[in-house]
């Protein structure tokens, strides 16, 4: 949840909450209920591609 400015600076990646992305996954899916694309940024793995998975199916 950091800024452009803030990950240009930040000398190690967030861990990030997988189930928040999940959640703001399935509210951008809600408004876009074509959308087939799953994934993230830097520090984005397969915790959060899991957590986004279900939510898409949820």
């Amino acid at each position: 949840m950091l800024s452009h400015a803030e990950l240009d600076e930040a000398e190690e990646l967030e861990r990030g909450d997988p189930l928040e992305l999940a959640a703001r996954y399935r509210e951008l899916r809600e408004q876009l209920p074509a959308l087939r694309v799953l994934g993230g940024c830097r520090g984005t793995n397969h915790r959060h591609l899991d957590a986004m998975s279900k939510a898409r199916v949820a």
